[in-house]
């Protein structure tokens, strides 16, 4: 990989390591992305479409702190070899059945509760890879190198937020089953990365120990970073941490900064898409290129925030969680009106480069708000949070869709002005 710092892990190597989260994240956005339309073509209620990410969601959330476990005791290859394996049959299963049912040949209530059962795999499997990756490659770097070898790992995600809606309304052909299209293409270029991890990386042979940290499950603009192993507070000679118990009062007030303004930030995502189609009333072919081109301004501005303004500002995390609330308040009130593309594509992009703020803000204020020897209990916690939100929020956010279509990004700018309010006053700077 071009820019990769000077590790231990050979550069080829390396870039498999990478492309591993790439395709992951950029396959789970791609079919967030098409599924509204798929939905809409197969004349799914939206509830029912939306609960099929809550499924996959809690499946994420419950087996992901496993397989982390499972990558200490059986190999961190084995584990990254399952994860991809999860993805490629989650992935193939769900585009061949929703291509049976985009050409006619299932009925649209069996196409979906097919679908629902092969998520299964990817929220069940999937969660293997992500700390695999990131304790093989924590393990295989010194001190001075492994904070920039896990930031260019944990950025994948990110590219992959992005990566996936821009290039799913291309994969949307005949030949490879139209709107399902997408799902195959990815399937197939999950075999490509299987095959490269098989091939190309060793077995484990580390040179430290260490543990992966957990990952949410990937989603547009719901990006989830990567902290440095337990295994430096060894390195370190930390005391050993008591344990840190969801109701400690330095941690509180973050973690429910996180639930809150998460599940409303969920819930945005579970909806945008049915907004666009709804709003543009276009054809469904021309609504899945709005519906690329939204998602990808919106996962773009997430990047700016994290990537671009956070380096820069400085700024403690109240006040990046404050600022953050602040304009996705903003963008939330934008996007419940406007009727054009151009304008829809703005309020969310503005919502996200909020969410793009707060979520790190947040982050880094649990983290910063305990001791050292206690990073790797709050990591857990961030991570738990992260994911939790994805469990309900984007079905309740289809449901009241369903009321009114303005009414979800209504209650969740009012959502994050009582928050921005909360926040001043409860945060510790």
């Amino acid at each position: 990989m071009a820019g990769a710092p000077a590790v231990q892990i050979r550069r080829d190597r390396f870039a498999v390591l990478f492309l591993v989260m790439l395709t992951a994240a950029a396959g789970n956005t791609a079919m967030q992305s098409v599924m509204p339309t798929i939905g809409r073509a197969l004349d799914i209620p939206d509830f029912w479409v939306s609960l099929a990410y809550t499924w996959s969601a809690l499946l994420w959330v419950l087996l992901a702190p496993y397989w982390a476990r499972q990558s200490d005791r059986r190999g961190r290859k084995p584990l990254m070899l399952l994860g991809t394996l999860g993805f490629i049959a989650s992935m193939a299963i769900c585009g061949a059945i929703l291509w049976l049912g985009l050409i006619g040949w299932l009925l649209p209530a069996t196409t979906f509760i097919i679908f629902a059962l092969a998520r299964s795999l990817y929220g069940g499997f999937g969660s293997a890879a992500p700390p695999a990756v990131q304790a093989y490659v924590a393990a295989r770097t010194d001190r001075e190198n492994r904070t920039a070898a896990l930031s260019i790992i944990a950025s994948s995600f990110g590219l992959g937020t992005i990566i996936g809606p821009a290039l799913a309304p291309a994969f949307v052909l005949p030949v490879t089953g139209g709107l399902a299209g997408p799902l195959i293409v990815f399937a197939l270029l999950g075999c490509l990365v299987w095959l490269a991890v098989a091939v190309l990386l060793p077995n484990d042979t580390p040179q430290h120990a260490a543990r992966g940290t957990i990952s949410s499950e990937p989603s547009i603009g719901g990006l989830s970073g990567t902290s440095a192993p337990s295994g430096d507070d060894e390195e370190d000679g930390g005391a050993p941490a008591g344990r840190l118990r969801w109701r400690d009062r330095r941690t509180l007030p973050w973690l429910i900064v996180g639930v809150v303004g998460g599940h409303g930030h969920a819930a945005i995502l579970g909806v945008i898409g049915f907004l666009i189609i709804d709003r543009l009333a276009v054809p469904l072919d021309e609504a899945q290129q709005a519906i690329g081109i939204v998602l990808m301004a919106g996962a773009g501005a997430t990047l700016l925030a994290q990537w671009g303004l956070i380096p820069q500002m400085k700024v403690p995390p109240k006040r990046l969680v404050i600022w953050g609330f602040v304009l996705g308040a903003a963008g939330c009130m934008l996007t419940a009106f406007v009727t054009t593309l151009h304008a829809m594509t703005l309020g969310f992009a503005i919502t996200s480069l909020g969410m793009g703020l707060f979520r790190p803000g947040f982050t880094s204020g649990a983290s910063l708000a305990v001791s050292r020897a206690e990073q790797g209990q709050v990591a857990g916690m961030v991570a738990s949070v992260n994911g939790m939100a994805f469990i309900a929020a984007p079905a309740v956010g289809v449901l009241i869709y369903g009321i009114s279509m303005p009414l979800p990004f209504l209650v969740c700018a009012a959502l994050f002005g009582l928050l921005t309010v909360w926040s001043a006053i409860r945060l510790e700077d």
